[in-house]
């Protein structure tokens, strides 16, 4: 069994302001987002600028933020935020969906490409290979914050986290979808668009491989007190969210490479 390394969830505390690491992942994620992507404007679009990317990293971000908290409040605990409703404003406690942040994105660039000449499924093929780089660091604040562990096993790796009330040995789930919707699925993607591909099939592939490994660490990562287990007591919340994003994402690289050929046609 691996000790479990105590670090303060505050980073900095300044009299009564405090900086968690939790925000400050998302702002690792964003920042590294806004590198790698400053790397691949010219191939995206070379009339557009910095001032363009900046907004378009803005936009999405808000999506991330703003999605992310409601879609946890409207899929996981919808009756605790009706009794409390500041408990919204409460982001550094955690409660992110990423189903709601990936709503709140595709909402944001829909917009963001109506304003700038750019189709929906233009910008998510965009953006999609550097979403990895936020989810890891998303994943590495639940990790400090000991939350959103998994089942008790008897693995060598295994930890037992300090807001375990049964103080069990436990997977540490977070640093499975650290290196899976992480590390694993920026290599796919990032390996995937160093050739071109057929517009769609970027954001078919993020979907297809976010659900796969979403939906098997969920086998091993214990459910939200609040809504357990479900459809028959084996799947989870994040299971079910998962399956029409795999779907989806199968159906959006199918139907990007039956249309490629026509589509260069159009073009020549």
């Amino acid at each position: 069994m691996l000790a479990f390394p105590q670090i303060d969830p505050v980073a900095l505390a300044l009299g009564p302001l405090k900086i968690h690491w939790y925000g400050l992942m998302y702002l690792v994620g964003i920042g590294g987002a806004w590198l790698l992507l400053s790397r691949r404007l010219k191939t995206f679009d070379p009339s557009w600028t910095k001032e363009q990317l900046s907004d378009l990293i803005f936009w999405s971000s808000m999506g991330v933020i703003l999605g992310g908290r409601l879609g946890y409040v409207l899929f996981y605990d919808l009756a605790a935020y009706m009794h409390e409703p500041l408990l919204v404003l409460k982001v550094w406690q955690g409660g992110m969906s990423f189903h709601g942040g990936f709503i709140g994105v595709m909402l944001a660039n829909l917009w963001f490409g109506k304003r700038n000449g750019k189709s929906f499924f233009q910008l998510m093929d965009f953006i999609a290979p550097v979403v990895p780089l936020g989810l890891a660091a998303g994943r590495i604040g639940n990790f400090i914050n000991a939350e959103l562990w998994g089942r008790a096993t008897d693995l060598p790796w295994a930890m037992v986290f300090p807001t375990d009330p049964a103080q069990l040995a436990r997977h540490p789930s977070q640093l499975y979808q650290f290196a899976l919707e992480g590390v694993a699925l920026f290599a796919i993607l990032w390996l995937y668009t160093r050739k071109p591909r057929p517009t769609m099939a970027v954001s078919g592939m993020f979907a297809l491989w976010y659900g796969i490994f979403r939906f098997v660490v969920e086998f091993v990562r214990v459910p939200d007190a609040q809504l357990g287990y479900l459809a028959g007591g084996w799947l989870t919340m994040g299971q079910v969210l998962c399956v029409p994003m795999i779907l989806a994402g199968i159906a959006l690289i199918v139907w990007a490479y039956r249309r490629a050929p026509a589509a260069q046609g159009a073009a020549q």
